[in-house]
């Protein structure tokens, strides 16, 4: 859906900086995963396990990594963490310019949208398939800078929301 200008793009995490994780050992206890704070993980079903670099659901028998994220990484009051999965060998699609991706759907989100400096301005709670109106309200407003997306009731990080100023060309 398209409302004119460029307003928002969402992408998914890099994948680069876990692939290391997939490749400890779990070593009987999973102690070289849980001493970074991580655990390997298998998707039971096809809904309820968003990888945050695909940006979409896990199937049922993906294996991932559920870790703890730093999300908000500013030295302000807002920084922010909380466990994300992450898909074996997932890739990062194209950024969704003026859409959501699907790990959005069907999902009430909290969107929070900060300042340049890192500072909360404003916040909306998205119902299930209303964070594209949600995030355009709170862009509406020129001091924010950007947009965090969190699962309104387990609290984890699920991705970025930048204003065209932020995209690169």
């Amino acid at each position: 859906m398209n409302h004119g200008p460029l307003t928002y793009r969402i992408a998914g995490l890099p994948y680069e900086p876990f692939t290391d994780l997939f490749a400890l050992s779990d070593g009987g206890h999973h102690w070289a995963l849980a001493v970074r704070g991580a655990m390997r993980v298998t998707a039971s079903a096809d809904r309820g396990f968003p990888c945050r670099v695909a940006l979409k659901d896990a199937k049922a028998g993906d294996r991932m990594i559920l870790l703890h994220h730093v999300s908000h990484d500013l030295a302000t009051p807002y920084r922010s963490a909380y466990a994300i999965y992450v898909g074996e060998g997932a890739f990062a699609p194209a950024p969704y310019v003026d859409c959501v991706p699907p790990v959005f759907a069907g999902r009430p989100l909290g969107l929070r949208g900060f300042s340049a400096g890192g500072m909360l301005l404003d916040a909306k709670l998205a119902l299930p398939d209303e964070a594209d109106a949600g995030i355009r309200a709170l862009l509406a407003n020129t001091q924010i800078a950007s947009i965090h997306a969190h699962n309104a009731a387990h609290g984890c990080f699920v991705a970025r929301i930048e204003r065209p100023e932020s995209i690169a060309p």
